[in-house]
Order: C-alpha cells, then structure tokens, then sequence
C-alpha cells in the first residue's frame, strides 16, 4: 500500500511524505469540514471511543468562526 501511494505522490507532484495514516488523517478531516457528525465518522474508521476520533480530526480555523451562537 505504502508503495502505490509513493508512486502516486510522486506522479501527483505531491513533495510532502504521503502515508496510508496520511490519508486516513484527511479523509477524517475532510469528512468533519463538511460537517459530517463525529459520530458517523468514527463508525467510519472503526473506533470504539469518540476521544479517538477526535484525535484523527483537525478543525481547521475557518469552520470554528462560521459557528453561529443561538445567543446572537
């Protein structure tokens, strides 16, 4: 696996190391940018515990200032 996805970065032009925990890191994030619910992401990667889904996940800056509070 680690061998096509080399071959693939490198055909992509892609200079950063790509793993296969790379991309499942991304899919994660990908997934919650576009608000998928943490719930359905973690029966996705086949975690037990949230915690660790929310360890495979970043929340990128913009997405946090698009929260809306119900006080305004």
């Amino acid at each position: 696996m680690q061998e096509i996805i080399t071959k693939v970065a490198i055909k992509s032009k892609i200079k950063k190391n790509v793993t296969p925990h790379t991309l499942r890191h991304s899919f994660a994030t990908h997934l919650l940018e576009n608000g998928t619910d943490i719930r359905y992401i973690k029966k996705l990667l086949g975690h037990s515990n949230i915690s660790t889904t929310l360890i495979y996940t970043k929340v990128s800056n913009n997405n946090l200032l698009r929260i809306k509070s119900p006080i305004d």
